[in-house]
């Protein structure tokens, strides 16, 4: 999962223009990386352009997803990731950055500023930080945790299963269990061990 690109853009009456901007593309060649910025920032133009208020959208081009919410108040922000990124998170992050800008950058100067050129500082902490979703997402580091804890308990219980003739001792010793489950155990076991297909 992969974070490209975050764009603040004001989408004006005749144009869509880029407040701020980070982009990550230290994936792509020395050559290439002009070209795919260029790339980035005319699709999100594009995509802001196409997008209506309070619209949550996910465009997908070619290996990239343009993950784009404008506001009311002509404020929009586009994420690029790989196909991977979950949506969820995008959107979570730019409710955050709108949010953030609106506070940071006047609204009376929007129309006016030069691409590129808002005194916003918040992107590239944003752009470097959530390169791991779960960082953004409380839900989904949950379900992370919860994912490497089943992943634990099946490790053990893998291990003690490699160790038949310690289970049988335990199954043997055991209070819990009564003289017929002892008696299917080891019929199950019997069983099985002469069907070992090599």
């Amino acid at each position: 999962m992969k974070l490209y690109s975050i764009s603040v853009l004001h989408k004006g009456i005749s144009r869509v223009r880029v407040l701020k901007a980070v982009h990550d593309l230290s994936s792509f060649g020395y050559f290439q990386r002009s070209s795919v910025q260029e790339f980035m920032t005319f699709t999100s133009k594009i995509v802001v352009e196409r997008n209506q208020p309070r619209v949550r959208a996910s465009v997908q081009e070619q290996e990239y997803t343009f993950h784009v919410m404008c506001r009311e108040d002509s404020l929009a922000c586009v994420i690029i990731s790989d196909a991977e990124y979950p949506s969820r998170v995008a959107f979570t992050i730019i409710n955050k950055i709108l949010e953030e800008f609106a506070s940071a950058v006047s609204p009376s100067t929007w129309p006016t500023l030069q691409e590129n050129s808002a005194d916003y500082r918040g992107l590239e902490g944003y752009l470097s930080r959530y390169q791991t979703p779960s960082e953004a997402d409380p839900m989904m580091k949950i379900q992370k945790d919860l994912d490497e804890t089943k992943v634990i308990m099946h490790s053990t219980i893998e291990s003690m299963l490699q160790r038949g003739e310690k289970l049988d001792d335990l199954v043997a010793k055991s209070d819990d269990l009564s003289a017929q489950s002892k008696t299917f155990y080891k019929t199950a076991r019997k069983t099985n061990s002469c069907c070992v297909i090599q």
